[in-house]
């Protein structure tokens, strides 16, 4: 879906305003983080961390490394 979405001032930074209807599909509300992320294509607005992929990896390797260490510390 295609939406025009105007910059607006407010004091001294810029704002936009999404539509309900968008708001609804990212799940987000008003006080809610997003991540603009800078793409070849543009700039995708998202309410995922995009930090959070590689650190779920990073754990999955240790955890699957440690597994007997990390089961003797949890005891």
């Amino acid at each position: 879906m295609v939406r025009e979405i105007r910059v607006r001032r407010s004091g001294s930074s810029v704002t936009v305003t999404l539509p309900k209807d968008m708001m609804d599909r990212l799940r987000v509300e008003a006080g809610d983080k997003l991540f603009a992320i800078e793409t070849e294509h543009g700039v995708l607005l998202t309410p995922c961390d995009p930090r959070f992929e590689p650190a779920m990896q990073a754990f999955e390797e240790v955890r699957g490394r440690y597994r007997t260490t990390l089961r003797k510390l949890a005891d």
